[in-house]
């Protein structure tokens, strides 16, 4: 009779968009990154292959679904497809998405008829690739998580936001957390009663696909340090018109804290112009160095991935870093 021993083993697979958080969970977890091969075919395609045996190892896929380096949102998506299945069909024990950034995540619900579902549809094709588990951050809406059939951490990168505000030393009274639409109304709750500030909600429409446009504001922001609390900016069209309506009612400054900073066309440069003091952001989706200067600041998520990792891999309770 043969007898073994088994012992489980840990690889984290860093993704092509974000290897800078990657690489920071890496060093968090005291754990080196797996050497993956990558090429792109002449028409392309994208090749993955693990170079390193997987067999029998808990494998973790660290991507950003977003645009980073070469890649658009697509290459992002198919690459995470990708490399999931290719460590299924190497015997991996277990494979799980750490997912930064869930791209198509905005088309949650059909809004209008003949509309797809799109964040079901890239819950289908990662659940079909072979994942076992998702860890998220920030999801555009928390029931995203109900298109999973598999265990989903949904994580959130607000203390991180909390502990970089209270560092600032505000005067409680003064500050005003403020929900961008009706739909952030929740989180922006949790964020004031973690901040002991006052409260204000906007509500926005949407006359044309990817536009919106601020029609209310619920609260006096008077003299108010304002802080908008958002979970990506894109555009930041809305979010500069955001900031104008605010100080046109009287508040003082403007900050501005999202877990995704997508920055496309022309946010940074809106941003640059805008009545916004500054813009705190996470590497969740990578930032260019050259980008972060002015008033755009980037904090890391890369401690708070690693100890869910940790968590999960040690089948101990995330729970707790929620508290």
């Amino acid at each position: 009779m043969i007898k073994t021993e088994m012992k489980k083993s840990i690889m984290l697979c860093p993704g092509s968009v974000n290897p800078a958080l990657a690489d920071g969970i890496a060093k968090e977890l005291g754990v080196p990154l797996g050497n993956v091969k990558r090429e792109k075919f002449a028409n392309g395609e994208i090749y993955a292959r693990y170079v390193d045996t997987v067999r029998g190892s808990d494998v973790f896929i660290i991507q950003s679904v977003c645009a980073g380096g070469d890649y658009d949102v697509n290459d992002a998506l198919m690459e995470l497809l990708i490399l999931a299945d290719a460590a299924k069909r190497a015997s991996a024990r277990s494979v799980c998405a750490v997912i930064s950034h869930y791209g198509y995540a905005r088309q949650e619900r059909k809004a209008a008829p003949r509309e797809p579902i799109t964040a079901r549809l890239v819950a289908d094709l990662i659940s079909s690739a072979g994942v076992d588990r998702v860890i998220a951050v920030d999801l555009h809406q928390d029931a995203i998580q109900g298109f999973f059939d598999m265990p989903v951490n949904h994580m959130t990168a607000m203390p991180i936001f909390i502990d970089y505000y209270r560092k600032k030393g505000f005067d409680p009274e003064k500050l005003c957390v403020v929900s961008p639409d009706v739909g952030r109304a929740k989180a922006a709750k949790k964020f004031q009663t973690l901040l002991d500030s006052d409260i204000a909600i906007m509500h926005k429409d949407r006359p044309r696909h990817n536009q919106s446009e601020i029609t209310a504001l619920i609260g006096d922001v008077t003299g108010k340090i304002c802080i908008i609390n958002d979970d990506m900016i894109d555009t930041a069209g809305t979010l500069c018109a955001a900031a104008d309506t605010l100080i046109a009612r009287g508040a003082e400054s403007v900050y501005v804290c999202a877990t995704h900073g997508l920055f496309s066309g022309p946010a940074y440069d809106r941003i640059e112009n805008s009545k916004i003091t500054e813009v705190v952001v996470t590497d969740a989706v990578p930032v260019p160095l050259d980008r972060q200067t002015g008033k755009i600041k980037v904090l890391s998520i890369a401690p708070l991935m690693a100890k869910t990792i940790k968590c999960v891999y040690d089948n101990t309770s995330v729970a707790q870093l929620f508290e």
